[in-house]
This record gives structure tokens, C-alpha cells and sequence, in this order.
């Protein structure tokens, strides 16, 4: 059993034993230093070969965080938003600057054919006078196509007069064909017009419409989603497009070229001989193609409600015109 008294030369060699113990602690703690600073600096390492987040670690400061691009390369940039335009609005105001007649009123649409855009002014019912001659052959196009027919001899001759010199009696005869206002107003329906009915009896002219509808039965003929086959609207297109030369006045005084397609109405009502006078049809001005309808009644005299009319309709497309994007806000009323 050992002692637990040390002796003198027990004593000496403890002395001596320390020095070695300290100078092997010295190297322990730095070499825990070199390899402690070793890992650090493969962590700070690893952390920026990888993709590029953040990673925090002792005694390395983590880099200030910079703005990244999408995995695609590209900037995100915010969409930009475009104005709306109030079509309404600045038609509206255009239609302001058209005289119009004591006691006569008058009722607008136009459509941009290109971007769809369209603008109603006046939501009143008028008698149709001769437009609806083109609603009566689409009805009877319309009728053809669900039998799976063309139309016959007759019915073209009919159809031909009644569009280009708008002869009244191949009207009635064809009014008569297509089952009269219940005939018209059944394809109305599926051509989408809503505010339009059919004149009582023999009385086709005056079946009640408004520009609205009148917008909605040109889409029928000019646009690509329509109820008539391409063959029926190319028919009743090429028509409207050989009107005989007095009766190209209306919607195409809006136009700045040939090639205007347009049907006229014009009737003096004997219960107090004041005149319906409207036009309806396709127009190009500053190289946009429009559908436009102008509806009026009560003037003293047809040259008076045809002025009307062709006043109403460079309005009513210059408003177009003038008004896009960029359109001041001082448009508006």
C-alpha cells in the first residue's frame, strides 16, 4: 500500500512532470484551433458553392442579400395595366356635337370589327323602315340553311331587289315566305336581337328595333361567330355592297374610302308626315373597319333626316377614332 506522504524525490519529479503536461495541453489547444478554423472556413466554403442562399456560421459574417433573377434569367417585370376606355362615354359626348332637330330624335351604335370594342347612344325603340329588309333575308338564309337548301330562283330575284334598289313588293314577298313577324322574330331570337319586333301583319316596315340590335344583326352578317354560314353572310355581304348609287348616302358619309356595304330606310309616317330615315352597314375609315347604325325619327323631311343620319355617324366612328388609351380624362362627361 502506498504511502500518501510523498517523498523529496517524488516531490521533485512532480516538478519536473508539469511543465511536459502544459506544453502538451498547449499543443492539444492549438491544434483543436487550426482544426476547429478548418471547418469553419469548409463550411463558409460549401455554403457558397452551392445556390447561392444564405448560410450563417461562427465567426464568418453571412454576405448581404442581393436581388436574383427567376430561374429564367429574366427580370420579373410588373404588368402594365391599360386605361379603360368609357366607349359610352366619349360616344356620348361625340353625339353632343350633332344638331338635331326640334322634335326629333335620334339613336347611335358602332362597333370596332378589329378589336370588338363597341358604344351605344339612345336606347329608345324606332320603326325600322327599309333596314329590315336585311333582317328579312337573314331570316330567310337562316330558314334555307336549317332545310339544308339553297334559296330558289325566285327568292333571289326577290332578294336582289329588295337589297340593292330596296324594291317594297320583293319585301312583302318575302316577308310573306318567312312566316311574317313570327317568322322574323324567331330568328331574331337566335341571332340574339332583343328589342326588336316584327310589324303587324303586312306591315314590315314598321317593325320596332333599336341601334343596339341593329349592331347585334350586322355582327350576324360582318363577324365570324354568327348563326349564317359563311356562304349566307358572303350572300347578303355582297348586296349591301351593290346598293344603287342614290341610296348610298348614310353610315358611309363616316367612311374615308370605297368599299362601304349598306342598307337605307326612309318612310314618311302619314299620321303626322314626319320621316324615319336610318342606315345600317360596314365602313372603313383610318384603316379600321366599323359597323355602324343610325336610327332616327321626326324630321320635317327625308334631306333633313338624312342629314341627321350622316352627322350622327361621323360622330359616332370619330369617336372611336379620337378616343383610345390614351384618351383624356376630359372626354368623359
Amino acid at each position: 500500500m502506498e504511502s500518501s506522504r510523498a517523498t523529496p524525490g517524488s516531490r521533485r519529479g512532480g516538478r519536473r512532470a508539469r511543465p511536459r503536461r502544459r506544453f502538451l495541453l498547449h499543443v492539444c489547444l492549438a491544434t483543436a484551433a487550426v482544426v476547429g478554423a478548418t471547418a469553419v472556413g469548409t463550411v463558409y466554403v460549401k455554403a457558397h458553392a452551392g445556390d447561392g442562399g444564405a448560410v450563417s456560421s461562427a465567426g464568418s459574417p453571412a454576405p448581404s442579400p442581393t436581388p436574383s433573377a427567376p430561374a429564367g434569367g429574366e427580370a420579373s417585370v410588373e404588368p402594365v395595366t391599360e386605361p379603360v376606355v368609357d366607349r359610352n362615354a366619349l360616344l356620348d359626348t361625340a353625339m353632343r356635337t350633332v344638331t338635331v332637330p326640334s322634335g326629333a330624335k335620334v339613336s347611335a351604335a358602332v362597333l370596332d370589327l378589329d378589336s370588338g370594342d363597341s358604344a351605344v347612344h339612345g336606347d329608345g325603340a324606332f320603326d325600322t323602315a327599309s333596314i329590315v329588309k336585311v333582317d328579312i333575308l337573314a331570316a330567310l338564309l337562316l330558314r334555307a340553311q336549317d332545310a339544308g337548301r339553297r334559296l330558289t330562283a325566285a327568292e333571289k330575284a326577290y332578294a336582289v331587289k329588295m337589297i340593292e334598289i330596296s324594291d317594297n313588293a320583293s319585301a312583302s314577298a318575302l316577308w310573306d315566305v318567312i312566316g311574317r313577324s313570327a317568322g322574323l322574330d324567331a330568328a331574331n331570337r337566335r341571332f340574339g336581337l332583343t328589342g326588336t319586333e316584327g310589324g303587324e301583319g303586312a306591315l314590315w316596315g314598321l317593325t320596332q328595333t333599336t341601334a343596339a340590335d341593329q349592331l347585334t344583326l350586322l355582327r350576324q352578317v360582318f363577324g365570324d361567330e354568327s348563326k349564317l354560314s359563311e356562304a349566307s353572310r358572303s350572300y347578303l355581304r355582297g348586296l349591301m355592297g351593290t346598293v344603287e348609287a342614290d341610296q348610298r348616302w348614310g353610315v358611309s358619309a363616316a367612311a374615308d374610302g370605297s368599299g362601304s356595304a349598306l342598307k337605307n330606310g326612309w318612310l314618311a309616317r302619314s299620321s303626322t308626315g314626319l320621316w324615319d330615315v336610318n342606315s345600317i352597314g360596314r365602313v372603313t375609315a383610318g384603316g379600321t373597319v366599323y359597323l355602324v347604325a343610325v336610327l332616327s325619327k321626326g324630321t320635317v323631311s327625308q334631306a333633313a333626316g338624312i342629314a341627321l343620319v350622316e352627322a350622327a355617324a361621323k360622330a359616332a366612328v370619330g369617336s372611336f377614332a379620337r378616343g383610345g388609351p390614351s384618351a383624356s380624362a376630359s372626354a368623359t362627361p
